[in-house]
């Protein structure tokens, strides 16, 4: 028997990120997700240009326009009369290893994917990537069978991806050439931040490496795996990201040729850190490790907590949380605001899928914890 779905099921799942979406979009191709709200980059074209690195961020966005230039990403046409452009915007991300340092300063033009209109801009959208899940299986049969592991990027990932719609968009900032009114992009390939961007990706991944033989997992759509006998070899996709496990060296160079025969790949050879997971391979031994230490000192530093002392266990048996230690009164409850309790538990549930299931007890917790809070505070206010 189907039943209707709570007045409290459906205003939860109305909820929207209070992030813009084509600020997300540029976030999905960093390592770290708490990266983009930890550095202090520009936000627009002005403050890049009057930063005291605006020459690194020029030569950013001029290496990012030619770049579009060069895999003809859009056409300078006449707008048509009563067709609105959809918005674009620079974005602005210091990239940096896994040890803090700087490696090189990044633009990146996306569009304002809040401006396309559902049925006209984009028909469908979605953006799969292995689970956490999928990852860590693999990382068991690497260990287990001392396999090669290797890392490899798709450069410009979603400008390889085709459109099927009409899309005009107004000229980037910086870059613009005759009229601005009437001149604009009419795009021929896909562009970071339109909604179909990731799904138009996918689908011409999908379409290339099953034509080299590999076969889609039945359980995760974004693993792949090829046999050739006793050899074998597993592609793990998560957007732009590619991990191939192999037990042969020459199935792993030829994966490798192909891929980069059809998309421009940068091949980062023996992985070690990959989607903000630090991996510590000791062969010798047959120990693989997965670390988050550079995040989660982020996570520490973000909340004011870089000085704490570490403890054995996150939480003593028989601690137990109550209504009692909620906020009283208007006074308590606006203190309580200042403190971004949902983002702390939405950081430690990170840590807690990728690399620290140790802590998946108190994060449940916390996670109770805070709804009570939210009624509580629903009561009162």
């Amino acid at each position: 028997m189907l039943h209707e779905p709570s007045t409290l099921q459906r205003f939860m799942r109305e909820r929207r990120s209070a992030i813009s979406d084509d600020y997300v979009v540029f976030l999905q191709e960093n390592e770290d997700p708490n990266n983009g709200v930890m550095e202090d980059d520009p936000i627009t074209v002005r403050q890049a240009i009057q930063d005291p690195n605006s020459k690194k961020w020029i030569e950013a966005m001029g290496e990012e326009y030619k770049s579009m230039q060069d895999n003809k990403v859009w056409e300078l046409v006449l707008l048509p009369e009563g067709v609105k452009p959809i918005g674009c915007k620079w974005l602005f991300k210091t990239k940096r290893d896994s040890n803090g340092n700087v490696e090189r300063y990044k633009a990146r033009l996306v569009a304002k994917r809040f401006t396309q209109k559902e049925g006209i801009d984009f028909k469908e959208t979605f953006s799969p990537v292995s689970s956490k899940d999928s990852f860590r299986t693999i990382m068991t049969l690497v260990a287990h069978y001392d396999l090669e592991l290797h890392q490899m990027d798709v450069k410009m990932a979603f400008l390889n991806g085709d459109i099927d719609e009409t899309i005009y968009m107004v000229q980037p900032e910086n870059f613009v050439s005759g009229d601005p009114k009437n001149m604009v992009c009419k795009l021929t390939k896909s562009i970071y931040g339109l909604k179909q961007a990731s799904r138009q990706l996918y689908h011409k991944f999908h379409q290339v490496i099953l034509s080299f033989g590999f076969e889609m997992n039945l359980v995760d759509d974004c693993v792949y795996h090829k046999f050739k006998g006793s050899k074998f070899i597993f592609l793990i996709l998560y957007v732009d990201d590619i991990l191939l496990a192999t037990n042969d060296i020459g199935i792993l160079l030829e994966t490798k040729k192909f891929l980069s025969k059809n998309f421009e790949m940068k091949d980062l050879g023996d992985a070690s850190f990959v989607l903000g997971i630090q991996i510590h391979r000791d062969r010798s031994r047959g120990i693989l490790g997965l670390s988050q230490r550079s995040y989660i000192d982020k996570v520490l530093k973000r909340f004011s907590m870089h000085e704490c002392k570490s403890g054995d266990t996150p939480v003593d048996k028989g601690d137990k949380f109550s209504l009692n230690q909620c906020p009283k009164g208007i006074l308590e409850i606006e203190e309580m605001q200042k403190i971004p309790y949902v983002s702390a538990v939405g950081s430690l549930m990170y840590a807690q899928v990728c690399t620290r299931p140790d802590i998946a007890y108190i994060v449940g917790v916390l996670g109770r914890y805070l709804s009570k809070i939210y009624y509580v505070s629903f009561r009162l206010s």
